[in-house]
């Protein structure tokens, strides 16, 4: 079943059946709002208390606006200008308004980018059995020109100590010393660093966590409560996401507390650094990426990879 509503004046559109309940409001890049489990009665998408739904400029300052539940970011991440073109923080298509339409129980939202001239299209849909979503992607360059770009996967989880990310990588390296609880910048094998596992979820404190996972055998990303009933977990190409950038703050960011889950297309940060690496997304005038990402949200006794 589908439905239409409205919050602080934005419009939800919602499907929902016997095992998921998820909204997405088009007009803010198609962020996914809610994802809760009604039979574990369990809402796994963690949102800012403090701020309410509102639509932003082209421009507008990402981490003092972060409302969390899931964003996506394209075609970047910090501002920085690539193939001539300089963009925002965090990108264009969280501020960007979307299109939207509803067809066979399936919510679709698309548009085009104003300054990539990337057009976005996402198709979400549950599994008429398991707490399943799926998201149906295209992104298609409709520029003239070569478009090289960032896109990154950005789930904000509510946490709990001892909760635990679950992923097959084998290395890890912190993103910047300034927003982690540790000092050492050199490679390291997951999860093990300065004689902690960085996967397990500390209590609240005034620290962060960032980190570059890489090494991984699938795509999978997960995260397991800590009494090990429940899951979140993303499912998705290994060839479209080859990175896994994990970021959490247990209240030194904004006194936040959420463990936030990103499969992406590049590694570093800069799309720059990334293109001089061969680790960036790439696409040619006219050329198409279609892909589809799998969510399970529910108890761990019944995920099947």
């Amino acid at each position: 079943m589908i439905s239409n509503s409205t919050k602080d004046g934005i419009e939800i559109l919602t499907t929902e059946n016997d095992q998921l309940f998820c909204s997405i409001a088009p007009s803010l890049g198609g962020k996914i709002t809610s994802l809760y489990n009604k039979s574990i009665d369990r809402e796994f998408l963690w949102t800012n208390e403090n701020l309410s739904l509102k639509i932003h400029s082209l421009g507008a300052d990402y981490d003092s606006n972060f409302f969390g539940a899931i964003d996506e970011l394209i075609p970047n991440d910090i501002p920085e200008t690539v193939d001539s073109i300089t963009y925002p923080d965090h990108g264009e298509l969280w501020t960007t308004v979307l299109q939207s339409k509803v067809e066979d129980e399936k919510i679709t939202v698309f548009g085009r980018l104003p300054l990539s001239g990337l057009f976005y299209s996402k198709t979400v849909y549950l599994d008429s059995n398991k707490p399943i979503l799926y998201l149906d992607y295209k992104i298609r360059n409709e520029s003239d020109v070569k478009r090289n770009f960032l896109w990154k996967l950005h789930a904000a989880l509510k946490i709990k100590p001892g909760d635990k990310l679950e992923t097959g990588a084998k290395n890890g390296k912190v993103v910047d010393p300034e927003y982690s609880r540790f000092t050492q910048f050199d490679e390291f094998a997951w999860p093990l660093i300065e004689n902690k596992d960085a996967s397990i979820i500390p209590a609240k404190s005034n620290t962060m966590d960032f980190f570059y996972l890489y090494g991984m055998p699938k795509g999978e990303m997960q995260l397991l409560s800590n009494d090990e009933k429940y899951l979140f977990s993303y499912s998705y190409d290994l060839k479209v996401f080859p990175y896994q950038w994990y970021f959490a703050s247990y209240g030194g960011f904004f006194d936040h507390y959420t463990a936030i889950l990103e499969p992406c297309t590049n590694m570093p940060i800069s799309v720059n650094d990334a293109l001089a690496k061969h680790q960036s997304a790439v696409l040619e005038p006219g050329e198409e990426l279609t892909t589809t990402v799998r969510i399970y949200a529910g108890e761990k006794t019944n995920y099947i990879p």
